[in-house]
């Protein structure tokens, strides 16, 4: 399979030697259609990918790509319950957590879907109590603030959400805790009146260090405010640890699990959502989840040549294997989807940032983007200097919503989209020297001020975007976007035969972090095998204690 697929890999190669003598705007310019051609929709979604430095014959070889690398069948294997994750022989279910709950899935010959539908029940039934006032805090009030408390994909994804989704939070206030750093639990408690505060602790087996240790905090701050029985009533867990979470004081009604199929950095769609259903109700989250599922019903049964997650992911090996471009940009003209370029960060890198294939053989291929980006005009006076004039090319991808929810702000929603589609208009056309020339001289310049300034002024142009393009960022819409980024990682992982689903690289620093704890909390500890520069700065930092 590798060999074909290199095969076609040096195919693409040659093809974009000879695309190189043409530019984007040529390609527009000889194909009247190009726009047509080089785009998908999905009900209320389009996706332009006709800026990309890419053709017909581009596409075709892509999706060989896919077919010699049996995309589809993997697909198949994961919406199935096939144990895909290998290392770990797990099936790989983020997708069963919104599917229609009368389709069975079966993991290990049990339809798991029964499961999955009462647990969502469950978080449903609490998530509506809590917002209504039938449930009620220590003292009889409602609650009006939730501090989520987890790290990784227990935090990323809820708070990426909520954000996403503010102009549909008509619930308590949800506050977000990731980092074991004192300040962002302390900053984030002084605020709330413990009384109507809950807390929801996310951590599967509840023994994540960062997780647990602000969880203790919190804990501490409720007992001092409240009293210990108090306190317990203002906690729910996110875990399967029953025994643990009842010693913490969590009464099992208020855990709610989740299962080894689902991973971290895919698991909004299960109880790690709750924080986000207590914000926006019930009725929304089920949205956002038939949003998802309208994408996986698009992933599964939509032909390669029209099916948006697959046409995605062959862009990025064009974009990685063929062009060589280490980074892609994420580049959402929408502020409250200024998280989601973390969260696809995680999503992306953290799945396929490996080394070695599925069967531990040392890649052959670069795998792995790097994600960075920001939100909307901000990014233009950051980093986009770098996007039109540095030397390295970044492939941008654009996300865009036509409506806004501000009836009375147009002027803000039209300034926004010019500046999207301006900005790829740029990229892509650039400003040779001789329309500088033209322009300095229509400003009056003289012909020695034109030779100096002129050079400076040029936009080579010829730089790839995409423009993902919807009609409002609603719950239904985000689920679908994420659900697309989703897919997209698989099948580039598919490609490059990874396994996208566990994630040994974060294991060696828990571990040594483990270790070096111990060091900082007994200075005797034996440090014999450690290297030098560990040892100085534990040096220095026990002599600044011992100067406080």
């Amino acid at each position: 399979m590798n060999e074909k697929r290199d095969s076609l890999f040096s195919e693409l190669k040659q093809i974009k030697t000879k695309l190189e003598e043409i530019s984007i705007s040529d390609l527009f310019n000889s194909n009247p259609k190009r726009f047509d051609d080089f785009s998908v929709s999905l009900d209320d979604m389009i996706f332009d990918y006709s800026k990309l430095h890419i053709n017909k014959d581009v596409l075709s070889k892509l999706f060989d790509v896919a077919k010699i690398c049996e995309v589809e069948e993997k697909r198949d294997a994961m919406c199935r319950g096939d144990k895909i994750n290998i290392t770990e022989n797990r099936a790989v279910l983020h997708t069963a957590l919104r599917n229609d709950i009368n389709k069975p899935i079966y993991v290990d010959g049990k339809n798991i879907m029964p499961d999955v539908a009462q647990v969502l029940e469950k978080m449903k039934a609490f998530a509506t109590d809590i917002r209504s006032g039938k449930i009620l805090s220590s003292s009889n009030e409602k609650f009006t603030d939730i501090v989520n408390i987890g790290i990784g994909g227990s935090h990323l994804g809820p708070e990426m959400v909520a954000k996403a989704l503010s102009p549909y939070c008509d619930g308590p206030k949800v506050h977000f805790v990731s980092n074991v750093d004192s300040s962002h639990i302390s900053d984030t408690i002084k605020q709330l009146n413990p009384a109507t505060t809950l807390v929801i602790v996310a951590s599967k087996t509840f023994t994540t260090i960062e997780t647990m240790t602000n969880a203790n905090s919190a804990k501490k701050w409720l007992v001092n405010s409240l009293g210990e029985k108090a306190a317990n009533l203002h906690f729910a867990a996110l875990s399967t640890a029953l025994e643990k979470t009842k010693a913490f004081g969590i009464c099992d009604d208020r855990v709610f699990g989740f299962w080894d199929w689902v991973g971290g950095r895919y698991s909004i769609w299960s109880a790690i959502g709750l924080s986000v259903m207590l914000a926006i109700g019930a009725e929304d989250f089920q949205e956002f989840l038939n949003g998802a599922y309208e994408m996986d019903e698009h992933f599964k049964t939509t032909p390669l040549e029209q099916n948006m997650p697959i046409i995605l992911g062959l862009i990025g090996i064009w974009h990685t294997n063929i062009c060589d471009y280490a980074t892609r940009a994420i580049l959402p003209y929408d502020e409250r989807l200024s998280r989601f370029t973390a969260y696809v960060q995680q999503l992306d890198m953290e799945s396929n940032g490996k080394r070695v294939t599925s069967s531990g053989e040392e890649v052959q291929v670069k795998t792995g983007s790097i994600v960075w980006g920001e939100a909307g005009t901000n990014s233009q006076h950051s980093f986009f200097q770098l996007l039109h004039q540095g030397t390295n090319i970044v492939p941008c991808e654009f996300m865009l919503a036509v409506n806004n929810h501000e009836d009375d702000m147009k002027i803000h929603n039209d300034l926004l989209i010019a500046n999207c589609l301006a900005q790829s208009q740029a990229l892509m056309n650039g400003r040779d020297i001789n329309e500088v020339i033209q322009i300095l001289k229509e400003n009056g310049l003289n012909e020695e001020e034109i030779a100096k300034l002129s050079p400076h002024k040029v936009f080579k142009g010829n730089r790839p975007s995409s423009t993902l393009m919807y009609k409002r960022l609603n719950p239904k819409t985000l689920g679908k976007i994420i659900a697309l980024y989703e897919h997209r990682v698989f099948v580039e992982g598919a490609i490059w035969n990874l396994d996208s689903f566990d994630q040994w690289g974060v294991e060696l620093g828990k571990e040594l972090a483990t270790k070096m704890l111990s060091h900082l909390q007994d200075s005797n500890t034996d440090k014999e095998n450690m290297d030098a520069s560990s040892i100085g700065l534990l040096n220095t930092i026990k002599s600044w204690n011992e100067d406080k």
